[in-house]
């Protein structure tokens, strides 16, 4: 087994609480269903990008920068670490998870260390 992580892009904003409720719902399933079949390691939600802070070297100091890495429309806005016999059941798993929140779902193995 190997661990994959799925990143979730979402747009800025956030949406109304009679559109969330359903997803919510069907998240909480498929969390459900992943821990079920033992693959679930690890998963969390992130606040908007605007609370992100950059820390970059120049000249051998820290540089530090309010606000996300990138400017966009787009940001990640959580990610799970899942367990998974391969790379198809992980695209099985973001499949079902991109069905569900409508959104791009990113999914790159994780380096084993």
């Amino acid at each position: 087994m190997k661990n994959y992580l799925l990143s979730v892009y979402q747009p800025d904003g956030e949406l109304p609480a009679e559109q969330l409720e359903p997803i919510v719902r069907e998240l909480a399933a498929w969390s459900d269903d992943l821990r079920a079949a033992g693959g679930w390691v690890f998963s969390a939600g992130l606040h908007p990008p605007h609370t992100a802070t950059v820390v970059r070297e120049r000249d051998g100091r820290p540089i530090i920068t309010d606000g996300p890495y990138t400017e966009g429309k787009e940001h990640i806005g959580g990610f799970t670490v899942i367990r998974a016999a391969d790379l198809d059941a992980a695209l099985a798993w973001a499949g079902r998870l991109a069905e569900i929140t409508t959104l791009a779902i990113e999914v790159r193995p994780l380096q084993d260390g």
